[in-house]
Parts: structure tokens; sequence; C-alpha cells
């Protein structure tokens, strides 16, 4: 920035309340920067070309995002709201081994399919935005380079992409990857880092599944896959490692993510969650990480601030009732229907009293039964609920059933009322 007013800062920020990020008590500062780089943080006697006046605000470095899913907002939004909103200057998307590249003509559809289906973001949207003009990860690269940005981002090469654009349909169908497919694989991804992608992702939870339903390809890749592309990483000598996985047999699974490890020299990192199926099993987790580390080996969990939660209502993709077949006549109707029904005596003690039919041991279970975490999401959502404002909590107090009190909830203004589930953590 130059300072044409020959003032003696470029920036000041004046009076603010300052949390350096580095754990200590917040106090009152100001700022001065020049050329782009804080000069000064204390009291600053010098003027600046621009006066920034922060009394009774929060003054903070920028956050860095590690884990995002703007793969394809990321080439039509500057701002990746609602990031900007919350302090963050750095995003870092292509996580969970869901992304857009590389990507053949055909497989578009699916891969928005995919994205759609893992985190909840709704294919129109990402079909109307995405351009598709990229076909190799460099060349998605430089389509992100290219849009106008008001924050940094960092891109990893994800694996579901990589597997379907080496397997064609035998990724989706989870086929083990022969040697000539996992070289090729690899040298896709020592492609991607040399263009200067991040690191490599993947994902092996049941959790992720496509928008029909069909498992994410990348869940049972076998050892000679992972492995294979993790010696190319090391050949490269570039790039992190991102997963997620459910763990259930963990130290099995453990020992074959540590192999990646040991076999490229590149640093992990794990989403860590907790999960009331196996309610123990971060902490195993937490304990191989230890060892490993202990080890010498550069491996981290990555775990979320706030619970991996769900928002169920009527105008959204799930809801406690989506599993008794009694709702299931009218789920997918206009909302004004689901209201009429959902009003009606009969039919709704009809629903009530119903018990739902759900695949025992999925998540989809605790959708419909876990009324102890289930909480009204409120007009000013709040995301850190009391234990005793869950439907189960309410309905011990008021008599009501917690399907009853769920019901109730979503009701709400005209049927648009939401449910906050912390799902996770």
């Amino acid at each position: 920035m130059s300072n044409p007013q020959n003032r003696d800062h470029d920036i000041v920020i004046r009076g603010g309340t300052v949390y350096d990020g580095t754990g200590a008590a917040p106090f009152a500062a100001d700022i001065a920067i020049d050329g782009g780089v804080i000069t000064a943080v204390g009291k600053v006697a010098g003027t600046g070309a621009e006066e920034i006046d922060a009394k009774g605000q929060i003054v903070t470095p920028g956050f860095i995002d590690v884990h995002t899913h703007y793969d394809g907002q990321v080439t039509w939004d500057p701002f990746l709201q609602p990031s900007t909103f919350h302090g963050i200057t750095t995003a870092v998307m292509g996580n969970c081994g869901v992304g857009f590249a590389p990507c053949k003509p055909e497989q578009r559809e699916w891969l928005l399919g995919l994205m759609e289906g893992v985190e909840d973001i709704p294919g129109t949207a990402l079909a109307e935005g995405i351009k598709w003009n990229w076909e190799s990860f460099a060349e998605y690269m430089d389509a992100v380079a290219a849009s106008p940005l008001a924050l940094d981002v960092g891109l990893q090469i994800p694996h579901a992409a990589v597997r379907a654009y080496v397997m064609g349909e035998r990724a989706p169908a989870l086929e083990p990857a022969t040697e000539a497919e996992t070289e090729e694989m690899g040298r896709l991804v020592v492609e991607a880092l040399e263009a200067g992608a991040l690191g490599f992702s993947t994902s092996r939870t049941v959790k992720h599944k496509d928008v029909k339903g069909g498992s994410t390809p990348t869940l049972k890749a076998e050892a000679q896959e992972l492995h294979g592309i993790a010696r190319a990483m090391g050949k490269a000598g570039k790039g992190v490692l991102q997963l997620i996985a459910d763990f259930k047999d963990t130290d099995a699974e453990f020992a074959m993510l540590r192999g990646m490890v040991e076999l490229s020299g590149r640093p992990m990192s794990i989403t860590i969650e907790q999960d009331d199926r196996w309610p123990d099993v971060w902490a195993r987790v937490l304990d191989n990480i230890a060892a490993a580390n202990a080890a010498g080996l550069p491996i981290k969990g990555q775990v979320p601030p706030r619970a991996t939660g769900l928002l169920l209502g009527l105008t959204a993709s799930l809801n406690p009732f989506v599993m008794h077949q009694t709702f299931r006549q009218i789920w997918g109707a206009p909302l004004e229907t689901q209201l009429k029904a959902l009003r009606d005596p009969e039919f709704r003690a009809k629903l009530l009293a119903e018990e739902p039919e759900y695949p025992a041991g999925e998540i989809i279970e605790m959708i419909c039964t876990a009324y102890h975490k289930m909480f009204a999401l409120g007009e000013k959502p709040d995301y850190e609920p009391a234990p005793e404002t869950s439907a189960k909590a309410v309905a011990t107090r008021t008599g009501k059933s917690p399907r009853e009190v769920v019901l109730d909830w979503m009701l709400e203004r005209d049927g648009k009322a939401l449910l906050y589930f912390p799902l996770m953590n």
C-alpha cells in the first residue's frame, strides 16, 4: 500500500480489544500496519493514511479453517460466505475425499451428486454455479486462481475424484484398484501436488453417501491402493494426508493408515468424532495417534470446535419422522400439504403412535430416536444448548411424548422451524 498523504503508517487500527492468538488475556491496543505487515501493537502515537476506529470491537489475527467444502463455491463466490463473516482469512477445501477435479465431462453429474449426498450442499446450486472450465486438477487450480477471492484458499486433491477418473464405473462399485490403476492415481496426485495442491484426502466412513444412497467410492480402498498413493507422495516430498474413517476395527484400521505415513514421511490429519454408536472409539484413536507421535510420526487429530450437527425439519433434507411409514405418505410434498396433514388430528395421532422402521445401527436410527440430543434451533440459533432444553427433558417436564414435542417444534413458524441435532462430538 502506498502512503500518498505522507503519514506515519499505512493503517492504524485504534482502540480495539486485541486477542492475539496466544491464549493470553485480551488487551486494549492500537495496531499499526505498514506494507502489509504489523509494525506496532500498543499505543501508536503516529497517524495512519487510513485510520480505523475499533473501539468496542474485537481485533484478532485471521483464522485458518482447515476443513471446508467450498470446492464448487470457490469458483463463483469471492467471499466464501459465511466463512468471511467469522473472521476466516484462509480456507482449506478438498477434504474427506470429495471435490470436483480431476473430472471427465461424463462424471460431472456424479461428482455433484456425491458432494450433495456427503455434505448436503444442494446439487442445483452447484450445477448452476460451476462452469466446469477444467478437467485436470491443475486446470481446476487455474480456474480458482482466476476467480476474484477476498481470502486465501488451499486446495487438496480428493481421492473420490481421482479414483473415478482412473477407474471409471468400477470406483463407485467399490472394486479394488489394480497395481496399474494405483500407479496412475499416484501420478495424478503428484501432478496435483506439483501444481500447488496442499495434499490428498480420502474417506473411509459409511456416513458418506452420494445423493442416491451409494457409498463414497473410497470406502473400501485397500492398503495396496492407499500405500501406493502414499509412496508416490513420499517421492514427491510434498503434501498432507487428510482423512475421515469410522475406525470400528480401530487398531487394524489405524495400522493401515499409519502405514501411509511411514511409507511417505508426510504428515496426516485425521478427523476425530465421538459417535454414540461406538462411544469409546475416539479415545482409542487418540491413543493410537499418541503412540505414533511417540514413534516420531507426524499424525494429528482434527477435532471440530463444536459438535458435527444436523439441522432437521420439514424444509430440511431429514427430520425425526422420515422412517415412519405414515410420514412417508407426505414426504416430498409441498410444505402446505405436509402442514395440512400434520395438523389433522387423525393423521397426527397415527404418526405419533407408529414405531419407525429403520436399519439398526445406522445413523438414521439416532435421528429418529435420540431425543436427548434434539433441540429447537430457535429464530436466533443456539448451537450450544443446555441438556434441560432437549426434547426428552421437555417431554419429561410436560408429560408429553418426545415425538410430540419435536413434532410441535417442527410445526412452528408455519413449518419452517428447524431442530438442532448434534450428531457427533
